[in-house]
């Protein structure tokens, strides 16, 4: 198996292989919400698809530093320059403080992040907390002669740019497709050139969030805070920068140049972007009512759900699909989703429980090449760009072997102790550790231990009526009994 991890570069569109620029430490710069609404679905896919790339580089020996914004300036997203600064805007109809608009959201942004498992960045700066470095970055920028003051605004000058470097590298669009795309717009008259963008907007009376700077009272644009940070805690180069693939154009884009623009130096070794999310086939969006957050996905509470499914489906049915791909969800994938979850956990749960053998008898050879052969498919699949589905259909693998020592069909001591320990370890740490794929215990807790007795009495003294309440309690739960060579035990229901 080749062990050299691959990661698809965004920037040149091809699988590289992973060489940190300091190893064994890794940079990892991934852009996070604006905090002026709930976090949606897709942005969920995006973090939990970095949490799992940080998890396991982390797992292979590297000390991540994981950095990841919240964006708490309203920036003008819609047309980049242009349009409605969002927090501002629902500042004055909660007639509250822009702050308190942004520490609700960012409060209900890490309780969903926590909910899903995602374990929480090295660094998460804020852009109000970077203005300073964001005004240092400009001033480079101007000083470097790829930037513009026109009445209190900057902006960054593209075709200065372009006599030296390709502004387009990332997203592969060229100049004549960017002007083609502008759109005019009320404003834009003090650019000098269209694909012109804002680097700090001078604030206009009515604009709530201003900071003083060089060229007046203002805020800065929507880009620059990212080029601001990643500099600031990754140095002018670093390993990976990811995103959402709507990100790629305009704000990475407009990345590299401010960083080149500033530095000289190209900003990240490899960019990746993970794909969009769908709904019934169509993109997701309130204007086409398909729009689902992911507390009514938890809860139910959406005319669009058949019924609630737990934090941990939504992470399971991210992972069936590799992050570069379109993922469609729908009730029938989501409960597709929730029954594979189920069987992952109860081989979780079986694995965990299996003893090993005092003493290890003739091996049998076939089965330990089967089981390094599942194993190391699993890691061949995390190693080929992140493809988590891949190491899921291996774990699933591993965990119909697992039943099987379990139900006594296949013996634990025709093993080796190197090839018992690799499948034990490989299960668990793959599935917790890596995928993040945790339990939910069941409500009933500590009911469960009396359940089980009360069952196993119920067999024993053939009271059938009693078993199958008992067995209808326990599926209520979410639960089924098992009756086995060893005992009785439960397992989650997978149907």
């Amino acid at each position: 198996m080749d062990s050299s991890l691959k990661i698809y570069n965004t920037l040149t569109r091809k699988k590289e292989i992973f060489e940190p620029l300091h190893a064994p430490h890794v940079g990892m710069y991934v852009c996070g919400p604006t905090v002026y609404s709930d976090v949606h679905l897709g942005n969920c896919r995006t973090f939990t698809t970095f949490d799992v790339v940080a998890r396991y580089l982390r797992y292979m020996g590297y000390k991540v530093r994981y950095v990841r914004n919240i964006t708490d300036v309203g920036h003008l997203v819609d047309d980049v320059d242009e349009g409605e600064d969002k927090i501002g805007k629902r500042a004055k109809l909660e007639n509250l403080e822009p702050m308190e608009i942004v520490q609700r959201y960012t409060v209900g942004f890490h309780l969903v992040m926590q909910q899903l498992n995602n374990i929480a960045p090295s660094i998460e700066p804020t852009a109000t907390g970077h203005i300073i470095e964001q005004i240092n970055v400009i001033e480079k920028i101007i000083a470097k002669g790829y930037a513009y003051e026109v009445g209190g605004s900057v902006y960054f000058d593209v075709p200065a740019y372009l006599k030296k470097y390709n502004y387009g590298e990332l997203s592969g669009r060229v100049i004549e497709e960017l002007l083609s795309n502008t759109r005019e717009l009320d404003g834009q008259s003090d650019k000098k050139h269209p694909a012109d963008f804002a680097l700090w907007k001078a604030a206009g009376a009515a604009h709530i969030m201003r900071w003083p700077s060089p060229w007046g009272e203002g805020f800065p644009g929507w880009h620059i805070e990212c080029s601001a940070m990643s500099t600031k805690y990754l140095g002018k180069t670093f390993d990976i920068h990811g995103g959402g693939m709507d990100l790629q154009f305009p704000h990475h884009e407009c990345e590299i140049a401010q960083a080149r623009g500033a530095h000289e130096d190209a900003p990240v070794r490899y960019w990746m972007h993970a794909n969009m999310l769908t709904m019934n086939g169509q993109k997701m969006s309130k204007s086409l009512g398909n729009s689902i957050l992911p507390e009514e996905l938890f809860t139910g509470s959406n005319p669009l759900l058949s019924q609630a499914f737990s934090p941990m489906t939504l992470r399971f049915a991210f992972l069936q699909t590799h992050y570069r791909s379109t993922m469609d969800l729908s009730n029938e994938a989501l409960k597709a989703a929730q029954i594979g979850y189920k069987k992952l956990m109860n081989g979780l749960r079986n694995v965990k429980v299996l003893e090993k053998p005092t003493e290890f008898v003739a091996p049998d050879e076939k089965l330990i090449a089967e089981i390094h052969k599942i194993c190391d498919s699993i890691v061949a699949g995390l190693h080929d760009d992140f493809n988590t589905a891949i190491a899921l259909a291996g774990l699933f693998n591993l965990a119909k072997k697992v039943s099987q020592f379990q139900a006594g069909q296949l013996l634990t001591s025709q093993l080796t102790a190197e090839t018992f320990e690799l499948m034990q370890a490989t299960y668990m740490n793959i599935t917790e550790n890596v995928l993040g794929l945790c339990e939910e215990k069941p409500s009933i807790g500590g009911m469960v231990t009396h359940l089980l007795k009360d069952y196993a009495e119920a067999k024993q003294t053939k009271n059938f009526e009693k078993v199958d309440a008992l067995r209808h309690v326990a599926k209520s739960f979410g639960l089924v009994f098992k009756d086995m060579k060893t005992g009785i035990d439960w397992a989650y229901d997978e149907v």
